[in-house]
């Protein structure tokens, strides 16, 4: 099959296209002919080497992590899914294994390929709804988990005054639909702005600008953990900082006591999985072809981008 493969440590640029053998499933796990895949920090990160020490990665390496697609195989002992199913999810190398530290991980092979196996009893695994469109499906895993363990965890008010920073990834494109009817302050760049009012945000600001004053509630969704100093300046006191940004922030971070700061992550699925996330809404900022997978990963770790990146199989 063909795949987008890394063949060590290194950046972007320096993956190919190649045939790969398919990955069979094993006992609890489905083959799922993929359709579509899209794009996430960690398949850049990890075969680049962000985590190397942390985790022994094995080359050649598949990445990609959200895709929809057709089930082609089941392994033994699965009961929940039969060849032909429309699917969709996520699942995370089987390199951080070790690190996820919970019952039922979600595996995969790589989804930036034809094939990928994945993990059938799983919440980041299910059917795709008729009505969810193939690519749609393939953009919401990721940011989707992320967007609903935000606003269940900082359960902002319809007056609160909210800050969004990288306000125009994936993330932020799919989150800010979901702050409608509060005053949200997002960051972005100038061609941003119609699309991000367009998405949910009240006014736009510049990377560069001053952020506002008593903000109440403030989303980090790029910023370094040892940068978001500034963002802490804009809350209020009592107010709050939720950030997706690992590693964890540190108290000399934001240099004040007097609000609160959180790291944001649901690895386990507390807050629903793909069942839930299949009702939102992503924004897919740009579409590619497997062959031009390669690119697709670049334009991600070189160039500014808006919403989601998909490739297409």
């Amino acid at each position: 099959m063909k795949a987008i493969v890394a063949t060590g440590y290194g950046p972007p640029e320096e993956f190919t296209l190649a045939d790969v053998p398919v990955p069979r499933p094993g006992p609890g796990q489905l083959q799922v002919r993929i359709a579509a895949a899209s794009i996430n920090p960690l398949d850049v990160r990890l075969p680049g080497g962000q985590l190397r020490g942390a985790v022994d990665l094995a080359f050649p390496h598949v990445p990609g992590n959200d895709f929809a697609g057709t089930v082609s195989e089941v392994g033994a002992g699965v009961t929940g899914y039969q060849v032909g199913d429309e699917v969709f999810g996520h699942g995370v190398p089987r390199a951080l294994r070790a690190m996820l530290g919970i019952r039922r991980p979600s595996l995969t092979t790589g989804t930036l390929a034809e094939y990928a196996v994945v993990e059938a009893d799983t919440p980041f695994i299910t059917h795709r709804p008729a009505g969810l469109d193939v690519a749609d499906a393939a953009a919401l895993p990721t940011v989707g988990l992320t967007a609903r363990a935000l606003i269940a965890t900082a359960a902002p008010k319809p007056d609160d005054t909210i800050l969004v920073v990288g306000a125009s990834g994936g993330v932020g494109t799919t989150l800010l639909p979901l702050l409608r009817g509060a005053r949200v302050i997002a960051t972005g760049r100038p061609e941003d702005a119609a699309p991000l009012r367009a998405a949910g945000a009240t006014e736009v600001i510049g990377y560069d600008d001053d952020y506002p004053s008593a903000v109440d509630l403030a989303f980090n969704l790029v910023l370094p953990n040892d940068r978001v100093a500034p963002v802490g300046r804009a809350l209020r006191p009592g107010g709050r900082l939720y950030t997706i940004t690992v590693p964890p922030p540190e108290p000399d971070h934001l240099d004040r006591d007097d609000v609160h700061v959180e790291l944001v992550l649901d690895v386990e699925g507390r807050f629903g999985g793909m069942r839930e996330v299949a009702e939102l809404t992503p924004t897919i900022g740009r579409r590619y072809p497997l062959d031009d997978g390669v690119r697709a990963l670049t334009d991600f770790a070189r160039r500014h981008t808006f919403g989601k990146l998909v490739v297409t199989t």
